[in-house]
C-alpha cells in the first residue's frame, strides 16, 4: 500500500503540463503504461472536479503508448447515465475509448458483507444490519492491467469528505451498499460527519476495502480544487495512491482549502445551481447540506435552480420523494418503520432526512420547470425563477457577503460553510 504522488498546498496552482508530468511519473512508478486500462471518473454532476481533464491526460498517455483497451465507467451511483453530449463536454474527444454505464441494481459482483456487529459498533448502536459489498462486474471480470479511480476530495454530506474508496464502493457500487451507507450517515447525523474523515460511513468503506476491494489493486487519483482570487478554477493538490493514508493526506488539504468558517450565523443565503450539473433536488440539495451549519435560526436560504426538473435522479426515488417529502428526521424515521417501500430504499429515506432543515430555517426554491405545487408538496417554499433573478442578478453577485447583506454561493458543491461554534473538532 503506497502513495505514489503527493503534490500540493493551499497556494499551489497545478498546470496542465504539471498534471501530465505527475500522472506520467505515477505510471512509471507502477511499472509503465499498461495496454488495458479502466478509468472510473465521476459524472457531469462533478464537472468541476477536473476529473475530465485528468481522464483525458491518462487517455493521451495510453494512446501514445499504443494501448489496446481504454474503458471508462463513470461512477454515477444512483444518478442518471451520462449522455453523449455530457461525455463530450466533460472528457472531450476520446475516439478510441469505450464508455460504459453503471447500473446500481444489476450487473454486480458480490464480494461479501460488512458484518452487522461492525455496523452496530460504528453507529453507536443505532443500527445493526450487515451491508453487502458489491461493485460493477467489470472491475473484477474485465481483465484490466490497471484500474484508476479519478475524482475530487471535497466535504460531503453522506460520508464527511468525498472520494477515496467511496468513488468505487458507492459510485460503482451496489444498491444495498448505497442504501445502507446513506442511511447510516443520516441516522448518525450529517452535521457530525461533514468535513471529517473519521466517520461511521468512512469506517464501513475502509472495512470493505481492506477485506474485499484491496485485491483489485485500484489506484486512486485525487484532486483538490479551488477558485483563485481572479475567479479561475485551479487545482491545489494532486495525490495518487492505493491506500487510505493517501486519501487522508488529500483530505487534510481539502479541509484547509474548501471549508469556510464564520463567526456569526447567516440570516439570508442565496445559492445558484448550475443547470449543467443540477437537475434534481437529489443533487441540488447540496445547497442545503453545505450551508446548514452556517444558517441562522429562522434564516432564509434561497436556491436559484434554473435546471431543476425532478426530485430524484432515479425514477423510484423521485416517486418516494414526491410521496413522503422532506419532513424532518423524527417523522422520516417513523415513516421508515411503517413503510416497506422506504425500508427497501434507505438511500431515499436518508436523502429525506438530509434535505430537511428540521424546521430551523426556511428553504425557498426558485424554479422554472418544477411548479409551485410540486415544490411546496415536498415541504419547501417556492418563488418563480424570473422574479428571483430580477431581485438577485447572479452576474453581479460576488461569493460571500454582498451590499444587500445576503451571502452568495455560486458553487455549493465545492465547499462547506459552517459556524466555528457548530463545527466540533
Amino acid at each position: 500500500m503506497s502513495t505514489f504522488i503527493e503534490y500540493g498546498g493551499i497556494n499551489t496552482i497545478i498546470t496542465s503540463e504539471e498534471k501530465r508530468a505527475l500522472l506520467q511519473e505515477a505510471l512509471l512508478k507502477l511499472g509503465g503504461i499498461p495496454k488495458k486500462i479502466l478509468v472510473i471518473p465521476p459524472d457531469i454532476t462533478r464537472l468541476h472536479s477536473n476529473a475530465g481533464e485528468l481522464t483525458r491526460i491518462l487517455y493521451e498517455l495510453w494512446d501514445e503508448a499504443k494501448g489496446t483497451t481504454f474503458d471508462v465507467l463513470p461512477a454515477i451511483g444512483t444518478h442518471s447515465p451520462m449522455t453523449k453530449t455530457q461525455i463530450y463536454e466533460m472528457f472531450g474527444d476520446l475516439p478510441n475509448a469505450t464508455f460504459h454505464e453503471h447500473h446500481w441494481r444489476t450487473g454486480l459482483y458480490h464480494f461479501g458483507d460488512v458484518p452487522s456487529e461492525f455496523v452496530q459498533e460504528v453507529s453507536g448502536g443505532k443500527l445493526d444490519y450487515s451491508i453487502p459489498v458489491a461493485v460493477n462486474r467489470r472491475l473484477v471480470e474485465g481483465d484490466y492491467e490497471l484500474i484508476f479511480s479519478v475524482g475530487q476530495v471535497i466535504p460531503h454530506e453522506v460520508i464527511g469528505i468525498a472520494n477515496g474508496f467511496k468513488n468505487v464502493l458507492i459510485g460503482a457500487g451496489g444498491v444495498e451498499m448505497i442504501n445502507k451507507s446513506h442511511f447510516l450517515g443520516a441516522v448518525d447525523g450529517m452535521e457530525r460527519l461533514m468535513g471529517r474523515t473519521d466517520t461511521s460511513v468512512r469506517r464501513v468503506l475502509n472495512y470493505a476495502h481492506t477485506h474485499y476491494l484491496k485485491q483489485l489493486g485500484i489506484v486512486y487519483v485525487m484532486s483538490v480544487m479551488d477558485v483563485d482570487t481572479s475567479g479561475e478554477r485551479v487545482m491545489r493538490g494532486l495525490y495518487i495512491g492505493d491506500d487510505a493514508q493517501t486519501f487522508e493526506t488529500t483530505a487534510e488539504l481539502s479541509r484547509n482549502v474548501n471549508m469556510t468558517f464564520l463567526d456569526e450565523p447567516l440570516d439570508k443565503v442565496v445559492v445558484y445551481l448550475d443547470p449543467k450539473e443540477f437537475k434534481s433536488t437529489w443533487l441540488g440539495n447540496k445547497a442545503i447540506y453545505r450551508t446548514r451549519m452556517a444558517m441562522a435560526d429562522d434564516g432564509e436560504l434561497i436556491i436559484i435552480a434554473p435546471g431543476l426538473q425532478e426530485f430524484g435522479e432515479d425514477a423510484e426515488i423521485d416517486r418516494l420523494i414526491r410521496k413522503y417529502g422532506y419532513r424532518g428526521t423524527e417523522t422520516t424515521l417513523n415513516t421508515v418503520e411503517e413503510n416497506d417501500e422506504l425500508q427497501e430504499n434507505l438511500s431515499a429515506a436518508a436523502h429525506l432526512i438530509h434535505g430537511s432543515t428540521e424546521g430551523r430555517f426556511k428553504v425557498v426554491y426558485a424554479t422554472k420547470h418544477l411548479s409551485q405545487e410540486e415544490i411546496e408538496s415536498v415541504g419547501y417554499e417556492w418563488r418563480s425563477l424570473e422574479d428571483v433573478l430580477d431581485e438577485y442578478n447572479v452576474d453581479n453577485l460576488v461569493d460571500g457577503f454582498n451590499d444587500d447583506g445576503s451571502f452568495y454561493i455560486n458553487e455549493p458543491g465545492q465547499g462547506l460553510w459552517a459556524l466555528r461554534s457548530r463545527f466540533i473538532e
